[in-house]
């Protein structure tokens, strides 16, 4: 007797999750927007007018289905991981109610995790953080790395010198737990019973598909949609505005650097995103990865974009015939 499990589509930015979760979605029979619905868990989605700059498909482009976690901030907010579990797994209880097969999709690993996994957040103190911030701004990021490594090597091992909102946060953790911030993270183990599936591209090929990215979210209105925004307070908020794309748009609009230089800085950043997201998931010994043979332009062929949605049903379907706890 098989098992219907849940779907994660997860891995680097720009490898097309989307695209299979909709193809993948109508293969295992819910064409038309039925029996199957998308839990998004990208975060920079998460908020409302921030579509060309996060590759947002427009409700036009969903085939019925209905998405979740999509549009649900102001780019005032910030966005939370652990505000974030609660309502996405709220969705993924309501989906599977109403008897709908969920999709989780995303690339923001953490929040992947927060819905897959027995993932706790331990709370903040802002007096801790504020602290950590100060200490930040007088010594420099590498100086709470180096205490970082001191006090837990194996978070300071995954968490880059640079990346000081992560460094903070770990920072924070300890001195609010008393324990390494690596204590938090739990094993690989599913909530669920749930298929992991990742697109595995060529790397110089996905870095084709980025840089021509990068430029059509120039070329189609990006500098435009981030003066929208900032007219509705993304200056004021924390974490929209740091995001790729919108980060980059703002040094237009102050007039630190000019459209072209807006897009090729759009695409470095972005290939080291999808850097940072393959070590990320290189460590789940969950994920199926699926080689992706896009053209040396970046392109998907309707070919292989057809092979891929059929090998990733081969897996989905092999994995409830096997009643897998875990797949």
């Amino acid at each position: 007797m098989s098992t219907r499990v849940r779907i994660a589509i997860v891995g680097p930015t720009a490898t097309g999750k989307s695209d299979l979760a909709l193809d993948l979605a109508d293969a295992l029979g819910g064409a038309g927007g039925s029996g199957a619905e998308i839990l998004n868990a990208d975060a920079s989605q998460l908020y409302r007018g921030m579509d060309i700059g996060t590759a947002k498909l427009p409700p036009s482009q969903r085939r019925g289905y209905p998405h979740h976690q999509i549009d649900v901030l102001s780019v005032r907010q910030d966005a939370n991981v652990a505000s974030y579990q609660v309502h996405a797994r709220a969705d993924l209880e309501s989906i599977e109610a109403r008897g709908n097969r969920a999709l989780v999709v995303g690339g923001s690993g953490l929040y992947l995790r927060a819905v897959t996994d027995a993932l706790e957040f331990p709370g903040t103190d802002p007096d801790t953080r504020a602290a950590l911030v100060s200490r930040l701004e007088a010594e420099g990021a590498h100086s709470l790395w180096e205490a970082l490594a001191g006090a837990d090597p194996v978070s300071a091992q995954r968490i880059a010198p640079t990346d000081t909102r992560r460094l903070v946060r770990a920072l924070e953790v300890m001195a609010v737990t008393g324990r390494p911030f690596s204590a938090t993270l739990p094993r690989y183990e599913d909530l669920v019973p749930t298929v992991h599936l990742a697109l595995r591209p060529y790397r110089p090929a996905l870095n084709a598909r980025i840089d021509g990215r990068a430029r059509l979210m120039v070329d189609s209105g990006l500098i435009e949609e981030t003066r929208e925004l900032v007219a509705v307070g993304l200056r004021q908020g924390g974490t929209a505005q740091r995001a790729i794309g919108y980060a980059q748009a703002l040094a237009v609009i102050d007039g630190r650097i000019d459209r072209d230089q807006a897009g090729a800085d759009i695409a470095q950043a972005t290939r080291s995103l999808a850097s940072r997201q393959l070590k990320w998931f290189r460590r789940d010994p969950r994920i199926h990865w699926i080689d992706l043979r896009l053209t040396p332009e970046g392109a998907c062929p309707d070919a292989e974009r057809e092979r891929v949605t059929q090998e990733a049903l081969r897996i989905v379907r092999a994995a409830e015939a096997r009643g897998d706890d875990v797949a």
